[in-house]
């Protein structure tokens, strides 16, 4: 579409919080409420992102230029009316979780397990949800007090760290992995490392691939955008 505006800023919001305007006028989301934020910073994240968007007043401007808004449009638009099936979405990951699937190659599990153990350890400890491991391919079935207890954690989280975390734990195969990025035990690009260890072990080996490099780029992107509305929704 084309750039409608010339001044996209951030202003307190008439019954609390804060909004985004532009040239003066309250930006409507897609479901036709007005944008409404917890917190000043979020705001100049997203006036920030719109006044850069186009270019300059009669640009083209994609809704891809404009990623934070996406996430928080999500947030309150769909999310946050009903956020149980998205907590069913993410918390089901548990199920089976990156972490707890290592590879059949000794060397390989052997890397996994230095890499992967202290996670898992860490959600036995601080989430309450210790999670059993495998070398099989095959599913192993984890405790139901551990996935109750995961599924707790997630629906904890108010919308918009919720929508950040349903962007972030399908790209990195894990809801613990996610979680700790929630809770600020890993930020996004240990998080992608992390949940990338098999692929960089099958680097080393055979090379690198253009299109899985790409695939890698465009998950640390998105992840890092998830983390990003972690830090800016916190007060």
């Amino acid at each position: 579409m084309k750039r409608f505006w010339d001044t996209a800023t951030a202003a307190p919001h008439e019954e609390g919080g804060f909004t985004l305007l532009l040239d003066g006028r309250p930006m409507r989301l897609p479901a036709g409420g007005q944008l409404r934020l917890a917190t000043e910073r979020l705001a100049d994240a997203l006036a920030a992102e719109w006044q850069e968007a186009g270019g300059a007043k009669g640009g083209e401007m994609t809704m891809e230029m404009v990623p934070l808004t996406r996430v928080v449009s999500t947030a309150i638009d769909r999310v946050a009316p009903d956020p149980g099936p998205s907590v069913d979405a993410i918390a089901q990951y548990g199920e089976t979780d990156l972490l707890c699937y290592r590879g059949e190659d000794p060397r390989l599990a052997a890397i996994q397990a230095a890499e992967w153990q202290p996670l898992l350890d860490w959600a036995a400890l601080e989430l309450d949800a210790p999670l059993k491991h495998t070398n099989d391919i095959r599913h192993v079935a984890q405790p139901p007090e551990s996935l109750a207890a995961l599924r707790r954690a997630v629906a904890a989280l108010p919308p918009l760290p919720l929508t950040a975390l349903g962007l972030a734990v399908p790209l990195l195969g894990s809801v613990v992995l996610g979680l700790a990025m929630v809770h600020r035990r890993l930020d996004a690009a240990e998080a992608t490392r992390l949940a990338m260890v098999e692929e960089s072990w099958q680097q080393d080996f055979w090379g690198e691939d253009a299109e899985a490099m790409a695939r890698r780029r465009a998950i640390a992107r998105d992840v890092a955008l998830a983390e990003r509305v972690m830090l800016l929704a916190r007060d």
